[in-house]
């Protein structure tokens, strides 16, 4: 491993990173990064769990999803269980899926017949009811070593960075759409039926509740009809 080759890639990397202009890009670039940068990566991917269900997250191949999607259906498998684990084991390494795992006696052998040889991955986010590993793949037994896993490491740091940053940002931008979704259809109410704000916005909340949708989709709805029924003002 040519430290100082990978440090320079590494800190484009990250300045590309805080560059992209969506969380979907972001996590892309990561994924990217992931395979071009450590040595012996033949795909890569994030996986998420959320309220228990598995989700695959920018694959660079279908490898990695085939590989998320057995560990889901087997409830068993190290990238499931690094992304499970707010406390704890944060990074693991496979070198050979050949060989019996006594920890994973299912996902192993099915792994290795979907043609993943070597695996490894990284606590790469916890939140309250959601985590993600960010995980490399080789279809070749050996293929992570202690430097690989020492660069993933690295690789995993700043993509955790530049993924609150993006994460963040998608959530304020998410806000405030949402908010001038609602002023706009308050504006609608207010107008088409002589009501006041409060009770303009009443009237979307009370709808909402009645029928269990998102206020923010009552707001759109109102936006795109003009009115909501006569019945929940």
């Amino acid at each position: 491993m040519d430290w100082g080759q990978f440090g320079q890639k590494l800190a484009a990397m990250a300045r590309d990173l805080l560059a992209q202009d969506s969380l979907n890009a972001t996590l892309q670039r990561i994924t990217a990064s992931a395979a071009e940068l450590v040595e012996g990566c033949d795909a890569a991917g994030i996986l998420v769990l959320r309220d228990h269900q598995v989700e695959t997250v920018a694959p660079t191949d279908r490898l990695v999803i085939d590989s998320d999607r057995l560990q889901a259906e087997l409830g068993q498998g190290p990238c499931f269980d690094t992304a499970h684990s707010a406390q704890g084991e944060r990074v693991f390494r496979i070198a050979d899926l050949t060989e019996e795992k006594p920890r994973w006696p299912l996902f192993a052998p099915q792994a290795f017949e979907l043609g993943v040889g070597s695996m490894m991955g990284f606590l790469l986010f916890t939140d309250d009811e959601e985590f993600g590993a960010l995980n490399f793949y080789s279809r070749k037994t050996g293929s992570f070593t202690a430097d690989s896993e020492q660069a993933g490491l690295l690789l995993a740091s700043h993509a955790a960075i530049a993924f609150s940053s993006a994460r963040t940002h998608a959530q304020m931008e998410h806000a405030v759409a949402t908010r001038h979704v609602i002023g706009e259809a308050m504006g609608i109410l207010m107008g088409r039926h002589n009501l006041t704000e409060d009770q303009a916005f009443d009237a979307l909340r009370r709808y909402s509740q009645e029928t269990n949708i998102k206020l923010r989709e009552v707001a759109r709805r109102v936006c795109h009809t003009g009115g909501i029924p006569r019945n929940s003002r």
